[in-house]
This record gives structure tokens, sequence and C-alpha cells, in this order.
């Protein structure tokens, strides 16, 4: 179908593209930014006065809960809830039940996703078998199947002799590895170690579960040469660290999640479980520090963190409650909150969850490259109509995922998504 968006403020954060005009898309590419072409008759021509259009949003953490946990999340549910945040990009993290440990049920997983038609689905597999610690996966396999990388998401690894040897495998390929930077030991408690732990006799979790973790894949980045990519980012200390390793030089970059920059441990209020949380939410020198570095460059990108935890699992004492937070409706609007609150160009903030992401996975994402998260002439046509004078107030029955929990419950967001184009097609259009 041959699409035409007018009047919008068409803005690409990657080329610095920023004008009034008009996308015209044919054939599931984008054959025309700012202008129509004077032969161009649309089939369909949709309204974006006073809205952004947007490169899709890429979100590098997003927790479906499919296969295994289907009463936490739907594959059909959670993808209707990411083109409803106008993300059409989505990498998913292999704890599922089975753990994406073979080929086949990476692809098993990619086809379900296909036949939705709707967000892109891309799959990060296991770093070791069963996320067990102990023996490596077959890397080169799970990347023919699909895979864009490989982590171990909130399982640490026990021993320092395995990373060694996943990430000397790795570098050896080219390929990425993804960790979640928590000591093992340090790492097993409830809430960010502090006073409001404290107070409310809560197992901490001190910021040096995050920099030892750190220090150890610094220095084996050192020997290895590898490429490593640094999920949700906590502390200011870690910031501090991740700011020398790419003085260094080391192949390294690293995301931060909404709730961890908007939020800090104060927000557990009177042990809210929504706020229970993996990373958990800090001190507001933090939460400060996090600011500043996704704002400077130093962190790469803003993530959803998008783990939908079911009614029974949530509803329950504070330290027996299932760390998670539904967030992928979430993460247009708190990018421009982020913006506005805090005095960001928003160029740079719709950058964090568009173009930024999309470098991260790089190569990866083979073809696609060239144009995920940016607005190409000629590049695959996954757009966002975001309009950002549509404030709204975050409550469960607003929401597409069937998990409903986040500690934003109740938040006004200054704007919100109208419109998703998934490769030249209307995936999602509001009212």
């Amino acid at each position: 179908m041959k699409i035409l968006i007018q009047n919008g403020r068409v803005l690409d954060p990657a080329s610095g593209l920023d004008k009034q005009g008009d996308v015209a898309v044919a054939a599931g590419r984008v054959i025309a930014l700012g202008r129509t072409p004077p032969d161009f008759q649309p089939a369909r021509t949709i309204d974006a006065t006073g809205c952004i259009v947007l490169p899709g949003l890429v979100d590098l953490a997003a927790r479906l809960r499919e296969p295994g946990h289907e009463h936490e999340g739907m594959l059909e549910s959670e993808m209707s809830a990411a083109v409803a945040g106008g993300v059409t990009s989505l990498v998913c993290p292999p704890d599922t039940d089975p753990v994406l440990d073979e080929p086949g049920l990476v692809e098993m997983l990619k086809f379900r996703a296909e036949k939705l038609h709707q967000a892109r689905l891309f799959p990060l597999g296991a770093l070791t078998r069963g996320l067990a610690g102990e023996v490596l996966t077959e890397m080169a396999e799970l990347t023919e199947s699909g895979c864009v990388g490989f982590g171990q998401a909130e399982v640490p690894l026990a021993s320092t002799q395995v990373l060694q040897r996943a990430l000397q495998y790795a570098a050896t390929f080219g390929y990425t590895v993804w960790l979640r930077p928590q000591e093992l030991h340090l790492g097993k408690g409830v809430a960010a170690s502090g006073p409001l732990a404290t107070r409310l006799g809560l197992s901490g979790i001190p910021v040096a579960a995050e920099t030892i973790a750190l220090h150890t894949i610094f220095e084996l980045l050192k020997t290895t040469g590898a490429r490593v990519h640094l999920c949700r980012l906590s502390s200011a200390a870690g910031v501090q660290l991740v700011r020398q390793a790419k003085a260094e030089g080391l192949k390294v970059s690293c995301d931060v999640s909404i709730n961890s920059l908007l939020l800090t441990d104060t927000d557990i209020g009177y042990f809210d479980s929504r706020a229970r949380l993996s990373p958990p939410l800090r001190q507001q020198r933090d939460r400060d520090a996090l600011l500043a570095a996704l704002a400077d460059g130093t962190i790469d990108a803003l993530v959803s963190d998008h783990n939908p935890v079911d009614e029974d699992a949530k509803t329950l004492p504070f330290a027996e409650a299932e760390p998670g937070a539904t967030g992928l409706e979430l993460l247009a609007g708190i990018a421009l909150k982020w913006s506005r609150d805090h005095g960001v160009p928003v160029d740079r903030a719709f950058a964090t969850v568009t173009s930024e992401p999309a470098r991260v996975l790089g190569f990866a994402l083979g073809t696609f490259a060239a144009s995920a998260g940016r607005l190409v002439e000629g590049g695959v046509a996954d757009l966002c109509v975001f309009d950002p004078a549509d404030a709204w107030t975050i409550a469960p029955g607003a929401l597409r995922s069937q998990g409903t929990h986040t500690p934003f419950s109740g938040y006004e967001l200054p704007g919100r998504v109208r419109c998703t184009l998934v490769g030249g097609i209307v995936a999602f259009e509001r009212g």
C-alpha cells in the first residue's frame, strides 16, 4: 500500500534531519522524506499535523514471556504492546522456558513473531547451556538461526574462567556478549543497599555488586578483545567505570532502563511491590549520574526493561514479589519526559531509543542494519507517528501488555504514539 504521512515534524536523529514535511511510503519502503513526489498517488493519507514522525523505536530489553510463561504474557499481547508504544524492533533475552540455547527454539520463536506481522523480534541466545554457567552453547549455529548476541539474562556467571572462554570464542567470530553486571553473591538482595533498605528491613544489594562485575568484565576485555554490551547500568560508580573503559578504547556499549533513569529507591514507598525491580532502584546521586551519562553518550541507549509479571506473583510482600514491570508502551513518552524535565534536546532523547540502540546491534542486523532506527530514502518503512501533546495518565486499563504493573502507575506522560508502521504496513493506530 502507498501511504502518505502529511504535515508532520520529520525527525531522524541519526542524520540530523528535522523539518516539517511529508513522508511517502510505497512497497514497504520510504521513497521520499520531507516532500511528496509529484506523481505519488497514495492509497491512504495519515494526517500528522502537530506530530513527530520518527524512525520506529528499537528496544534492547523486552521480555515477551513466551515460551514458558504464557500466564504472564503472550507473544500476541506483548507484540501488540510494542507497536502501541512505537517499538518496531526489540531484543528479547534468552531466559525463556526452555532456555534459548538450541537453534530450533530460536527459529520457532522468530517464526511465531513473524506470523503476527507486528514488531521485529531479535532474540539473544544463551551464552551457556541452560544458563547453567558451565558449557558454552553453539554460538555459530544460534547466530545462523537468528540470534543477534549471547547473554545470561539475570543469571550471573559463577566462573570467571567460563566467562573468559566465552569472550575469547565470541571475539574470534565477532559476536557480542550481553551481560548484566552483577556479582553472584552480593546481588542476592531485594533492594538497593542504603538507609531506606535498612529502615524497611529489606536485604540490600550494594553498588559493589555492580562494580566488581564491571572490573572483572573490563579486565577480561583487555585480554580477549571481545565486544560486550552491558545491560541496565544502575549506579554512579558503574557509570564512572564505563566512562573510563570507553576512554581506554574497550569495545563496550551499555543501556539504562526507564525505571532507573527517572526513579529512586524512595519510590518503593511503603513496600510497593510495583517497584520491586532488577536492578534495584538506587539513590538520587545514582539517578543523577545515569541522567547525565545518557545525555552525554556514556550510556548508549534507553530501554523499556519490559518484564510483565502476573497479579499473583506481584501482589505479595515486597521481598517475595517477582521483580519486573511493564514498559514497552511507556518508552517513547518517558524519552520525551526526560527531554522536557532535564533540558535534553529532543533529537538526543529520541536517538537513545532509535539510532543508538540500532548502532549497538550493528552488523548483527544483517541487511536491516542500514534502515534500523533511521529514516532513510529507500530504507525499510518502520515508522512511529508520535503526538507530543497527547498527555495521558498511566493506568493498568490503558495498557495492552498482559502485565499491568509498573512503578510509573499514576504518572502523567507528555505524549503518546498515534500510529506505528512496520515494513510500510500500519501495525497500530490509536483511536
